[in-house]
């Protein structure tokens, strides 16, 4: 029977100044609507997320986590909710949850530069050993975009395992509820089994779903049902209150799902401890995989013309900029790598529309094109003549 493997990805992007005409002003952070946003899901999902896995762990000393937080979150909740940071920690404190480094940007940092990606990485090492004193074993690379020259680079840099998608089409009659390895290396590859990971973050829910109301013992007993070592659940930490809202149930479900899996004798292994499990195989994966939307791969970021105009044209920025060495427009050009930006210019609908409409902070992907490259326009004029862009509120 395997065990579960709980793993949350804890993100929060900086929102853009809408930008729909080129003023010419070198601001482009709406701290505003992120203080907004970043105040309601602490109160929705960060709060009562985690003061409730502190209880449960208290309550079932056997239950394991794992987490992963990005630079902008906790950049965000330095400047607007405190708390949050500190009820984290309490979490960690436990010893009962793991964290994996990731890019400090939840950004498409690998698809700039190796050294750009690399210096994210080394950003995020030091941002986890400052708040939790930690040093992280396991990477997820943003949206578990994962490939073989991924998973080269994440061993290069001392990590033990990595975690992808378990995606039908490259496990073919495999399993994901193993661990496997790359061609050529010992690093162990983690796999989401995206059917149970969603049938809690996308379609707990969904009255349409021929599985609704989903119980605890329900699914509970689907876990134990599987073959292999570990079921690993990914998902994001924001499914807690915020994509299930909880009316609709989802912190009851949590709160009855951990007894019920240890009446069906499923335990639990952080990320780290199901990467010290023996590899069964070695899995092969040359092009990217994500586990974003029904491709799995880089369509939702770079799939259309304007996403790959405006990345190129960021990317061009982004040469002039380092010549210049000031960190102020460094730091404001990596905020604009973080993947949603480019998510929020996705033209993709029919099965995946739901999803760009309910993470889109703009009305169209249009709209959020026009605003991104106006945003450009400013910062390449701040080159010119000197001008810095503001990348903190100013009562700070």
């Amino acid at each position: 029977m395997p065990n579960v493997t709980f793993y949350f990805e804890v993100h929060q992007p900086m929102r853009l100044r809408r930008k729909l005409y080129f003023d010419g002003t070198p601001d482009v952070i709406d701290w505003e609507r992120n203080k907004q946003i970043f105040n309601r899901v602490s109160d929705k999902c960060y709060i009562p997320a985690t003061k409730m896995f502190i209880d449960l762990i208290k309550s079932y000393p056997e239950l394991k986590l794992s987490f992963s937080f990005t630079g902008t979150f906790f950049e965000q909740a330095e400047l607007f909710r405190k708390d949050v940071i500190s009820l984290f920690q309490e979490l960690f404190d436990t010893g009962n949850v793991d964290i994996l480094d990731e890019t400090y940007y939840h950004s498409l940092a690998y698809l700039m530069s190796k050294d750009e990606y690399e210096e994210q990485i080394r950003m995020h090492r030091e941002m986890i050993k400052k708040y939790f004193n930690y040093s992280p074993k396991i990477f997820r690379n943003t949206e578990a975009m994962y490939s073989n020259g991924i998973a080269e680079i994440a061993a290069e840099m001392g990590y033990k395992g990595i975690l992808a998608e378990g995606w039908d089409k490259v496990l073919g009659w495999r399993s994901p509820n193993y661990v496997y390895s790359p061609p050529g290396s010992s690093i162990s590859v983690e796999l989401r089994n995206y059917r149970l990971s969603d049938d809690i973050s996308f379609r707990f829910s969904s009255r349409d779903w021929k599985e609704f109301p989903l119980t605890a013992d329900k699914y509970a007993r689907w876990v134990a049902s599987n073959e292999g070592d570990t079921v690993n659940l990914f998902m994001d930490y924001e499914t807690f209150g915020e994509h299930q809202w909880k009316e609709t149930g989802i912190f009851e479900f949590m709160r009855k799902l951990i007894p019920s899996l240890l009446k069906e004798g499923v335990g639990f292994n952080t990320v780290t401890e199901t990467a010290e499990l023996k590899p069964v195989g070695v899995i092969d994966i040359n092009d990217i995989l994500s586990w974003a939307d029904v491709d799995r791969d880089l369509s939702a970021w770079l799939g259309n013309s304007m996403q790959i105009a405006a990345f190129e044209q960021l990317k061009v920025l982004g040469e002039k900029i380092k010549k210049t060495k000031d960190e102020n427009l460094l730091k404001v050009w990596r905020y604009l790598q973080t993947s949603d930006n480019f998510y929020y210019m996705c033209t993709k609908w029919f099965s995946d529309g739901d999803i760009h409409k309910y993470f889109n902070a703009y009305d169209s992907p249009y709209i959020a094109y026009i605003n991104f490259m106006n945003i450009l326009k400013s910062l390449g004029d701040s080159l010119m003549d000197g001008t810095v862009p503001a990348h903190m509120p100013e009562d700070n």
